[in-house]
């Protein structure tokens, strides 16, 4: 049994961003020449998530709006005397209700997701200049 870890760095423009990572995550599994297994994606962030979902832009905005109505713009205990200077307690508690990875499992080289499926990153706290995605692929 095989184990590959490789790392995805991008940037967001946006203080809710959905980023489709499925081309990426693709590259990583093919360049890992592992055929049978699972593959995890993992945010090392904590204003962030991953998640397996639809593309469709109507739908990312469906989503951010009910993320916006969910955790509302408000003072936040956390945004006082946060240690980056950040206030994004609105982005922790958003990241609650969202997974910080997704495992999706390797079926002859190839990630075994629907039709429909891609993998995104969310941003919560945007925009930055750079986030990290842990790639573990475990297999043979």
């Amino acid at each position: 049994m095989k184990q590959i870890c490789d790392e995805i760095k991008l940037e967001t423009q946006q203080p809710i961003e959905f980023v489709d990572i499925t081309d990426r995550v693709n590259k990583a599994l093919s360049k890992s020449n592992i055929r049978q297994g699972l593959l995890n994606v993992f945010s090392r962030h904590t204003t962030c998530a991953v998640k397996i979902n639809e593309r469709c832009t109507r739908l990312q905005e469906d989503m951010k709006e009910l993320l916006e109505k969910t955790i509302p713009n408000a003072e936040y205990k956390h945004d006082k005397g946060t240690v980056d200077g950040r206030a994004n307690g609105r982005g922790h508690l958003m990241s609650l209700m969202l997974n910080a990875s997704e495992t999706i499992p390797v079926v002859d080289g190839k990630l075994s997701l629907g039709n429909w499926q891609s993998v995104f990153f969310i941003e919560l706290d945007g925009p930055r200049t750079e986030r990290s995605i842990v790639v573990r692929l475990i297999g043979e």
